[in-house]
C-alpha cells in the first residue's frame, strides 16, 4: 500500500512545562525497519507512546495505519514493547504470553510461535521473575508479538541482550519486515543504526535528521554513524549561534 504506516505532523508535547517534543514531523512506509535512535531523554519514548495512543499530546497529529493514533480499532493491529518489561513477575512465561493471548483473542499455537521466535524455549516455563534481563525483554518482546500485528513499536528492545541474542532478534526484525510488518524500533546504540531501513535522528525533543544510513554517512562525511551523528549535532549548534 502507498499509505503510510505512520504519519506524524507538527507533533508538540509538553511535560511539566517543557517541551519534550518540539513541532516533529515524519512518515514511516509500510514493511520497513524504521530505526528512531538519539541519546537518553531525547524524547524516543514520548515519540512513542504518541504514536502508540497513549500519550497526552498537545497540538500536531498522528495517523497509524490509517487511522488517528489511539483509535480503538487499532489496539490489536499494534505490537507495543515498553522499555521496562511489562509481564507479571510471579507467572511462567508460557503462563503469562497465555493470559495475554487470551485477552487478544488469539489460541496456544500463537503463544508456542511467539516463544519459538524469541528463542525463549528452555525458560518457557521459568517464573519471568527469575528471568535474566535479556530473557525479561525477549518476553516482553514475545508479547508484542501476540496476534500479528501490522506494526510493531519497540522501545529499546535488545537492552540487557548479549551480542549473539541481539544479532538473533535483528534477523526476526527484518524477517517480520519482509513478510509485511512495520517496525519502529528506538535505541541509543549507534552500532544498531546499520541495520536499519530508514532513521530517525533525535535530538532535544526535535528531529535532526532522516534517512538511510549509507545518505546519512554520505550527507556528513562520516566513516560511522556515530560521528555521523555528532557531526550533524555540532552543524545544527553552529547555525543556531
Amino acid at each position: 500500500m502507498d499509505e503510510p504506516a505512520i504519519e506524524v505532523t507538527g507533533l508538540r508535547v509538553r511535560r511539566g512545562g517543557h517541551d519534550v517534543l518540539r513541532g516533529i514531523g515524519f512518515t514511516v512506509g509500510r514493511g520497513t525497519v524504521t530505526g528512531l535512535l538519539g541519546p537518553n531523554g531525547c524524547g524516543k519514548s514520548t515519540l512513542m507512546r504518541s504514536i502508540v495512543g497513549v500519550q497526552v499530546v498537545e497540538a500536531g497529529r498522528v495517523t497509524v495505519l490509517g487511522r488517528a493514533a489511539g483509535s480503538p480499532d487499532l489496539r490489536r493491529r499494534i505490537g507495543y514493547a515498553t522499555q521496562d518489561p511489562a509481564i507479571y513477575a510471579d507467572l511462567t512465561v508460557t503462563e503469562a504470553l497465555r493470559y495475554f493471548a487470551a485477552v487478544l483473542g488469539t489460541g496456544p499455537s500463537d503463544v508456542d510461535r511467539v516463544i519459538a521466535q524469541t528463542g525463549l524455549g528452555t525458560s518457557a516455563r521459568t517464573l519471568v521473575g527469575r528471568l535474566s534481563g535479556g530473557q525479561r525483554g525477549r518476553a516482553n518482546l514475545a508479547v508484542a508479538l501476540l496476534g500479528t500485528p501490522e506494526l510493531l513499536v519497540l522501545d529499546e528492545p535488545t537492552v540487557g541482550s548479549d551480542p549473539e541474542l541481539r544479532d538473533e532478534l535483528w534477523t526476526l526484525f527484518h524477517t517480520l519486515a519482509a513478510a509485511g510488518t512495520t517496525l519502529l524500533i528506538s535505541s541509543h546504540v549507534m552500532d544498531e543504526a546499520a541495520r536499519c531501513d530508514d532513521l530517525l535522528l533525535l535530538h532535544r525533543g526535535t528531529l535532526l535528521a532522516r534517512g538511510a544510513p549509507a545518505q546519512l554517512r554520505a550527507r556528513t562525511g562520516a566513516a560511522d554513524l556515530e560521528q555521523a551523528f555528532l557531526r550533524l549535532i555540532k552543524g545544527r549548534e553552529g547555525v543556531a549561534r
